[in-house]
C-alpha cells in the first residue's frame, strides 16, 4: 500500500491550479495577492478547505474572503479544466488565523525591540 493518500496529490495539484488562476485568471479588485497556507482535500474527494493569509499580512482579509467566495464557481470552473478528476472539490475559503496570529506577534516583538533600543540609547521617558 502506497505511503501518501490520494487526498493529498489531489490537493497538491489543487494548489498549483490555485495559484496560477489567482494570479493569471482572476480579475477581482477585491482579491489582492495571498499565500496558499494548506489546502486539504477529504478522502472522498468532495471537498477542499483552503486556507490562505494576504499576502505579506497585508490588505483585507475580509474583502479578499468576500472575492474568493464570489469567484468560487468560477475558481471551481477552471481547476475542473486543470485538473483530471472525475469530481471537482467544493471549495471553501478560510483565512488561515493561525499565521495571521503570528505576523501580529512578530510585529509586536518588532516593536519591543525598537523600544528596547531607544532605551538603551539614553532616550528615556519622563515619568
Amino acid at each position: 500500500m502506497p505511503s501518501y493518500k490520494r487526498a493529498n496529490r489531489v490537493s497538491g495539484e489543487i494548489r498549483a491550479a490555485l495559484a496560477d488562476i489567482l494570479s493569471n485568471g482572476l480579475k477581482d479588485p477585491r482579491v489582492t495577492p495571498i499565500t496558499l497556507t494548506s489546502i486539504r482535500v477529504t478522502d472522498d474527494l468532495r471537498l477542499a478547505r483552503v486556507n490562505f493569509v494576504p499576502l505579506g499580512g497585508e490588505g483585507d482579509s475580509e474583502q479578499i474572503a468576500a472575492g474568493l467566495e464570489a469567484a468560487r464557481g468560477f475558481i471551481r470552473r477552471e481547476i475542473g479544466r486543470r485538473v483530471r478528476l472525475k469530481y471537482v472539490p467544493e471549495l471553501r475559503f478560510h483565512l488561515d488565523e493561525a499565521l495571521a496570529e503570528s505576523f501580529r506577534v512578530a510585529d509586536l516583538i518588532d516593536e519591543l525591540a525598537l523600544n528596547a533600543s531607544h532605551e538603551e540609547d539614553g532616550v528615556e521617558e519622563d515619568s
